[in-house]
């Protein structure tokens, strides 16, 4: 136990991308089920912690990412117990704010100096998820207040998933400036 408090301390970018990551393969795992929506919360719960111990390391103000976190965490607890989703926009609402203050605090955080260090290019990497996880919650919020905003090829009518939104935001963020470029060869387009 001490080892992983020692590199929660020296490295919280690192646990936080390697949770991140996880949380990206187990999520389709928990949705559909009352047991699942509940890990999903609890799963949430140690995210918030992980960001609000990532923006603690950079010289962003702490504060702001607790009051952003703190809500967010209770309106999570609350959903756990009670099953019932109808809190999720609003936690989706702060933990949006909370994952791009997060992001923005870890880019300040990995141009502060000239040195690299490992946290910081595990920082990339989470400043990419955060991002990522930001839009998605922000997709969150905007599927509630516009229902049937996202559609798909399957039950196209309903609601959007997590994961559904998550891979939404991602493939967005990965696709962003492919189209905006002319490729000069087949192999230049492959690369993109």
């Amino acid at each position: 136990m001490p080892g992983v408090l020692r590199i929660l301390r020296h490295e919280p970018s690192a646990v936080l991308l390697a949770v991140q990551l996880a949380g990206v393969l187990l999520y389709p795992f928990m949705e559909g089920s009352g047991a699942g929506r509940a890990l999903f919360s609890a799963f949430g719960i140690i995210v918030l912690g992980l960001v609000v111990l990532a923006v603690r390391a950079t010289p962003a103000l702490t504060w702001v990412g607790l009051l952003l976190g703190i809500p967010a965490t209770v309106l999570l607890v609350i959903v756990a117990v009670t099953g019932k989703d109808t809190l999720l926009p609003y936690s989706s609402a702060l933990e949006a704010l909370l994952y791009f203050y997060a992001a923005g605090a870890l880019i300040a955080y990995m141009l502060a100096d000239h040195e690299i260090t490992r946290d910081e290019l595990f920082a990339v990497g989470a400043t990419f998820t955060l991002v990522a996880w930001g839009f998605a919650h922000t997709y969150v919020v905007w599927q509630a207040i516009e229902p049937q905003s996202f559609i798909a090829a399957i039950d196209p009518q309903g609601d959007r998933s997590w994961m559904e939104l998550l891979f939404l935001s991602f493939t967005t963020l990965r696709a962003r400036g492919s189209a905006t470029s002319c490729r000069s060869t087949p192999s230049r387009a492959a690369s993109a």
